[in-house]
């Protein structure tokens, strides 16, 4: 072995880390999560408007929100066991499974309960919105998180010194 050969061998170093996808996955999360953040507020507004043009108003024999207008996840529940309150009181107790398909009153309980159901797809829909609101804030956390490790890990490895190409010292007693 030569001299040259010897010294080449000595001086391997570490092998250096690549935090390229831990970077990458980092800027995903938080696009990833902006993203979320928005699509779930425009899905959000939609339900709203659409509640909102509707134009119901809660009758003075709800639970709560007497006399407002239906236009959130809250109001249109109220809203939808008032009618489901009605319903029953219409029809003497009975629901639409109940009633006898020649009684007159089916029609009007069969037209509450798609307005139930319509109310409650709509609660539904504002729950999925406030879930994926939650989804993006945490996707932006993690990303940033992601970010702050390779941010560190840069620090520590520029104020590491080089290593030394030199053979190492033995202490002698």
């Amino acid at each position: 072995m030569t001299q040259e050969s010897a010294t080449s061998l000595d001086a391997i170093e570490p092998p250096v880390k690549q935090v390229g996808l831990v970077k990458a996955a980092g800027i995903l999360g938080i696009i990833g999560g902006i993203l979320l953040i928005l699509v779930a507020v425009i899905a959000w507004i939609g339900v709203t408007n659409q509640l909102t043009a509707e134009n119901i108003t809660i009758p003075d024999d709800a639970a709560a929100f007497q006399g407002q207008q239906v236009t959130g996840p809250f109001t249109a529940f109220v809203q939808a066991d008032v009618i489901n309150k009605h319903a029953l009181e219409a029809s003497g107790g009975k629901t639409y499974a109940e009633l006898a398909q020649d009684d007159p009153v089916r029609e009007t309980v069969m037209q509450a309960s798609f307005l139930r159901a319509s109310l409650f797809t709509s609660v539904v829909a504002f729950g999925v919105a406030a879930l994926v609101i939650g989804l993006g804030v945490l996707f932006v956390l993690v990303g940033l998180g992601f970010l702050g490790l390779v941010r560190r890990f840069d620090e520590r490895a520029a104020a590491s010194p080089p290593a030394s190409t030199a053979e190492p010292t033995v202490a002698t007693a």
